[in-house]
């Protein structure tokens, strides 16, 4: 057989003439060569035989539809001989025509002549933690699709390739759903081997990964013009903005654009927009139904998502009043008072009891991924971004100080380190041991290789295995509501929980602020409103005192409101001597911090003319003195000593026919 030269990707073959002798007679060493038995390799010679007597030119036979080749392959007992004449080059198979046959001997006569390839790719595998079945599909089934119908080894193998074969998977259109589904899995898998092995520059997207393009917004701008204004906009603002915050600007704008056409089909500049506009606007989006995937029957919209829509359009328009852009509204179309004032609830931290069930049930989870992440998050207070970003030198050991945790960038572009209890530096450990070894990974923002701590079979782990995991841990610990449904715990209530305990326990908000990496002190003053200690104690008191007596009369009960200067000298009561009457306070009630306060102060300065006033309160606090140390109320004694002492001290000249009084 003659055959020209393997083309590289995308020649195309030149037309070959076959030598069927010549075919027969490598066929023939080949099978010479297995360990076979006597019978098989006979089956295998004449199926040879048969197809070559039927098609001499096999070229024009691969030509034909796959499902008539692989009937006929079938019914010749052909299919070993064509799977030697792929694995030799001698023929190019076509992807409908290997899937549509499925298992058989063309990927195992292909893996038996590249058997290096094979191993390399299946090494990698195991590495990456992927289970026996799966390493053969990928490392043989993948690898073997993309191998025979590009013509290249394994350390050929390139992004044109690649995308070569995920194409013909794409627009096949013979291959059933559930075969074009398998494949596309086997081809994602074989991808992160090819990064894993150096081959590739970039690894594969996720398979749920949707690009965000602003162009696929803009096109539900129905207003040319319009629609320009708010491209220039968005591309402007990606600058500065994080793209979910641009991806939620340009949501709002879509949403105004589209209320717009409909309502007032005549508004097509930014410029016509006026305030009346915003009005009724401000009043559609506050009761509107829900769209997309949270649509029902008689849903509408959140206060804060109608929040949010307002803020991103008011952002939007004080953003073209700045930049001076000729097509804006002539006036101010959205206010400071438009914004709706959003409910403030308190941090949904988990009660006691439902915190220590779950995390019982977190601690026997299957998913060691999940586990350590609810556990990171429940022992530090991480939010599930910050989680996710965590990278591999994120452990901090000070001498004297214990383990830290580094928390990368995340929602706040902040960084902050975090102390570790023993449990949670346990779960990490354990955790950093099963990860293995995997390639570095491109940081989504900033494209730099990173090493993240969550990373499994060559790719990040997502948001949603983490939900998963709390969804099953709620169900092993049988949480539920009153309704007996399961309870819905989220991530972020783990983060309430985190900082509700420690203020509990009598941390102070500006230490907690630094633990959860707060940039202002508000969004840590939430936690102050919390049930804490010091308010129970406080409350505590004041209960104590309510029980001593179950009244706090500002008047003794036996005694009249306004008594005479004797009788209140001798009352069963805390005594202060006013200037203008009596104090009746409850020995109950305890000392009055006020009491005397004037008297005492640096700042009061008396005359000669109020002497005889000051000399009357003064022979007073000697009997309240003594009258105190006789009941042993030994804070009154001291309280009443200390008014003495200023009285003698306000009197500068004594008087020698009204001596002074002196403390005893």
């Amino acid at each position: 057989m003659s055959t020209a030269p393997v083309r590289s990707h995308g020649d195309a073959f030149p037309r070959r003439v076959f030598d069927v002798d010549a075919l027969l007679i490598a066929h023939d060493r080949y099978l010479e060569g297995l360990p076979s038995a006597v019978q098989a390799k006979y089956l295998r010679r004449r199926g040879a035989g048969a197809l070559l007597a039927a098609h001499p030119d096999l070229d024009s036979w691969m030509s034909r539809p796959a499902g008539d080749r692989i009937a006929e392959a079938r019914r010749l007992y052909a299919w070993p001989f064509l799977s030697w004449c792929f694995a030799t080059g001698r023929l190019i198979p076509d992807l409908e025509l290997l899937a549509g046959k499925g298992k058989g001997h063309h990927y195992v006569i292909w893996a038996a002549f590249h058997r290096a390839d094979v191993d390399q790719a299946a090494a990698v595998c195991a590495e990456l933690g992927w289970v026996p079945e799966w390493v053969h599909r990928v490392s043989v089934n993948a690898l073997a699709i993309v191998c025979l119908t590009q013509q290249v080894t394994l350390s050929e193998i390139t992004t044109a390739e690649l995308q070569a074969v995920s194409v013909q998977i794409r627009d096949s259109a013979l291959l059933e759903q559930r075969t074009r589904r398998m494949l596309r899995g086997q081809h994602h898998s074989l991808r992160k081997v090819c990064y894993q092995l150096g081959l590739l520059a970039e690894p594969p997207a996720h398979a749920n990964a949707r690009p965000w393009q602003v162009d696929a917004y803009l096109d539900q701008v129905l207003q040319p013009q319009i629609r320009r204004a708010f491209g220039h906009y968005l591309r402007t603002v990606s600058t500065t903005l994080r793209p979910k915050t641009v991806q939620g600007r340009a949501a709002s704008l879509v949403l105004f654009a589209g209320w717009l056409a409909q309502d007032y089909p005549e508004v097509q500049t930014l410029s016509a927009v006026t305030r009346d506009h915003m009005e009724h606007f401000l009043a559609y989006d506050a009761d509107r139904p829900c769209r997309g995937r949270l649509a029902g029957p008689g849903r509408t919209v959140s206060p804060g998502h109608h929040g949010r829509t307002v803020r991103d359009l008011k952002a939007f328009f004080e953003d073209l009043a700045v930049w001076q852009w000729s097509d804006r509204p002539t006036g101010l179309v959205l206010h400071r008072g438009d914004l709706p004032r959003l409910p403030a609830p308190l941090p949904r931290s988990l009660p006691p009891d439902v915190d220590t069930a779950l995390m019982r049930a977190v601690h026997n989870l299957d998913d060691a991924a999940a586990r350590t992440g609810i556990l990171l998050l429940r022992g530090t207070g991480l939010r599930l971004g910050e989680l996710l970003d965590l990278e591999l030198d994120c452990l901090w050991d000070l001498p004297g100080h214990g383990s830290w945790l580094k928390v990368p960038l995340g929602k706040l572009n902040t960084e902050r380190v975090v102390p570790l209890d023993q449990t949670t530096l346990d779960a990490l450990d354990e955790w950093m041991a099963l990860r293995g070894q995997q390639r570095a990974l491109p940081h989504p923002r900033t494209g730099r290789p990173t090493d993240f701590l969550f990373a499994v079979g060559g790719t990040r782990i997502g948001p949603t295995r983490i939900r998963k995991g709390l969804q099953i841990a709620t169900r092993d610990a049988q949480l539920a509501d009153r309704c007996g449904q399961p309870l819905h715990i989220t991530p972020h209530q783990l983060r309430h929980t985190y900082a509700t305990s420690l203020v509990n326990a009598g941390m102070s908000l500006q230490a907690l602020m630094a633990l959860l990496g707060h940039v202002t002190p508000e969004m840590t003053l939430r936690y102050a409103n919390l049930a804490n200690t010091t308010v129970r104690q406080a409350y505590d008191t004041a209960m104590a005192r309510l029980g001593t007596t179950h009244q706090l009369p500002l008047t003794v009960a036996t005694a009249t409101s306004i008594p005479n200067r004797l009788e209140w000298l001798h009352a069963e009561m805390i005594k202060t001597r006013l200037g203008q009457g009596y104090c009746t306070r409850h020995p109950a009630a305890g000392p009055c911090q006020y009491a005397n306060i004037c008297e005492q102060c640096e700042s009061f300065h008396t005359a000669p003319e109020f002497t005889p006033l000051i000399r009357a309160q003064l022979d007073d606090e000697v009997i309240l003195r003594d009258d105190a140390q006789a009941r042993n109320w030994p804070a009154e004694a001291t309280r009443h000593a200390r008014v003495i002492t200023a009285l003698e001290r306000h009197i500068k000249t004594p008087d020698p026919e009204h001596p002074l009084s002196t403390t005893g």
